[in-house]
C-alpha cells in the first residue's frame, strides 16, 4: 500500500478533483453548507484551483488534496491564515464517503500539523465541530487537538439549529 500524500491543489487536479467533490457530495452536506450549483462543473472546480493558488500565494489559505496512488481520497485545509501577532488558521478536513473508516483522515492530520508547525510556522490551528460528528472529534483529539468552547444554536443548516464545539492545538515547539 502506497502512503497518503498531501499536494496543493493545480489545474492537472481539476477533473479527478470535480468526479471526488460529486461521489461525495452528498456525504459532505450532511455536516457543511451546500455549495452552489455551479462549483460542481469543470469550470467551477478550475476557478476554486485558482482561487486556492491565489490564496497561498497571498499565505491567506493553503489548500491540500490527499491521494494515494494519484486518487483524492480527501482533502485538508488551513483557512483564514492571521498573522503576525496570531500566526493561526483554521482547519478543515473531508475524506470521501467512499475512503472513511481507514484513517487517512488522523494520516492528513498528521502530515497538515508537520507543515502547519514546519514551513508555515503557525502558532496555532482551531477547529470547529458539530458535537454528532464523533470521527471528527475523535481525529481532532488524536491529533493533539483540546476542545475550549461550545456553542449553542450556532448554525443553522438544512433548517435546523446546530451547537458548535471549538477545538485548539498549540505549536507543539511552543511548549518546549
Amino acid at each position: 500500500m502506497n502512503q497518503l500524500q498531501l499536494h496543493a491543489p493545480t489545474s492537472a487536479d481539476i477533473a479527478a478533483l470535480l468526479d471526488f467533490e460529486l461521489a461525495s457530495r452528498a456525504h459532505f452536506e450532511q455536516w457543511v453548507t451546500a455549495r452552489a450549483e455551479s462549483y460542481y462543473t469543470i469550470d467551477g472546480i478550475a476557478a476554486a484551483i485558482e482561487h486556492a493558488v491565489r490564496e497561498r500565494a497571498q499565505d491567506t489559505s493553503h489548500q491540500y488534496l490527499a491521494k494515494i496512488d494519484g486518487q483524492i481520497v480527501g482533502r485538508i485545509n488551513l483557512t483564514g491564515v492571521t498573522r503576525p501577532y496570531f500566526n493561526k488558521a483554521q482547519l478543515g478536513y473531508r475524506v470521501g464517503a467512499p475512503f472513511g473508516g481507514r484513517g487517512y483522515a488522523r494520516q492528513m492530520m498528521t502530515l497538515l500539523q508537520e507543515q502547519a508547525f514546519g514551513e508555515l510556522d503557525l502558532w496555532r490551528l482551531e477547529a470547529t465541530v458539530r458535537p454528532p460528528n464523533l470521527g471528527s472529534i475523535a481525529v481532532l483529539q488524536h491529533g493533539g487537538f483540546v476542545q475550549y468552547g461550545q456553542s449553542k444554536n450556532a448554525m443553522r443548516l438544512n433548517n435546523s439549529w446546530y451547537d458548535l464545539l471549538y477545538f485548539e492545538r498549540r505549536n507543539p515547539q511552543l511548549d518546549a
